[in-house]
């Protein structure tokens, strides 16, 4: 789409510290006139977990962490969006300053801590949209002093149930203490299947609601062997690689802000979350579908993941120094893509080069 929202995120926003342009770009669209875009080329439409999306481009969780801005984020152009991270009970984070951007290697560091207005505003908020159309996902956590995280997560999905699409149950965050720990084969094989009887609990006749898992990209692959493990024997609708990672590149230029402590994403993540996505898409063996996130600013990298096993994709960083208009331009080029390798649909290009990327030198 054209106007004033497709540029939102671009350079005028980046002269604002971090969080406050996030907040601005928030408001931007609750009050900016936001059209219905035209409707997606078919070549375009993904069916996955039971859902049918018009395009493969989703939002990432993080920009609307409380649901404030769900239908005009779907005007914008993309084929889902997923709110959040949303917690039971409404908690701060972490203290500010801390969202960082590393300008020269367009990255952004946070350790925002799932920073959330908690369920019951977000709940109140999604009752009282007016279309409810689109595909809206939502990333669900843990409150950070919780003395039973499971339960959390339980608490999250049979509430929310109404007016999810799908869940994410975010064990990878690396911004709350011991969060990762749910990683584990045993840790994660109890929550998954406590989270999947409330899903069905929650369903009361109706289509149950999918159920995702977010993880880390700087699993070891032994690790990976094992949450692969777990989600497939539990029969998890799918997964999502990955989240933000505590590594730090040797590319990386900004080396003052790369010593803040929190999760790196942008395009210095690419090709690590490439490369863990290739690696998931090969040991889940079709089991279900994968969405590939990390370092994804065009319409390149939007395939690259595709190829490398994704049935879908998320960004958020990239928007930040591209703007809304990304969105248009990375479904222009994939359909591009297509055209080029004779593709008459996305399905048909997934995946096709994970074997070779995961014969490749690991990414430093």
């Amino acid at each position: 789409m054209i106007g004033p929202l497709a540029r939102i995120g671009g350079p005028l926003l980046r002269l604002v510290e971090a969080e406050r342009a996030h907040r601005l770009a928030v408001l931007a669209l609750k009050v900016l006139p936001a059209p219905q875009p035209a409707a997606d080329d078919p070549r375009l439409v993904v069916g996955a977990f039971g859902l049918t999306f018009p395009n493969p481009i989703g939002l990432a969780a993080g920009f609307d962490k409380h649901g404030e801005v769900a239908d005009a984020l779907l005007r914008l152009g993309f084929g889902f969006a997923e709110l959040g991270t949303i917690t039971p009970r409404p908690q701060a984070g972490n203290p500010r300053p801390r969202v960082f951007r590393l300008q020269a290697d367009e990255a952004v560091i946070n350790r925002l801590g799932f920073n959330s207005v908690g369920r019951d505003a977000v709940l109140a908020r999604l009752a009282r949209r007016v279309l409810a159309s689109g595909v809206l996902g939502i990333n669900v956590g843990a409150n950070r002093d919780s003395a039973d995280r499971v339960a959390d997560y339980v608490n999250l999905v049979e509430t929310l149930a109404p007016v999810a699409g799908y869940f994410t149950v975010n064990v990878s965050s690396p911004n709350t203490p011991g969060l990762r720990d749910l990683q584990q084969a045993d840790a994660l094989g109890d929550l998954l299947a406590r989270v999947l009887e409330a899903r069905d609990r929650a369903a009361r006749g109706t289509a149950a609601r999918p159920v995702l898992v977010k993880i880390a990209p700087d699993l070891s692959l032994a690790d990976l062997d094992d949450l692969v493990g777990a989600a497939r024997a539990r029969r998890v609708d799918g997964m999502i690689v990955g989240n933000t990672t505590t590594m730090r590149p040797s590319s990386l230029r900004d080396r003052a802000r790369a010593s803040e402590p929190g999760g790196l994403s942008g395009r210095p993540l690419f090709r690590l979350a490439t490369r863990m996505l290739a690696e998931t898409y090969v040991r889940v063996e079709g089991q279900f579908p994968l969405i590939g996130v990390g370092g994804i600013d065009s319409g390149a990298a939007a395939f690259a993941k595709i190829k490398a096993g994704a049935s879908l994709v998320q960004l958020y960083t990239g928007l930040i120094f591209r703007g809304f208009s990304l969105v248009a331009d990375i479904k222009a080029d994939l359909l591009s893509f297509m055209r080029l390798g004779r593709y008459d649909s996305l399905a048909q290009a997934v995946g096709r080069d994970a074997a070779s990327i995961t014969a490749e030198p690991w990414p430093e």
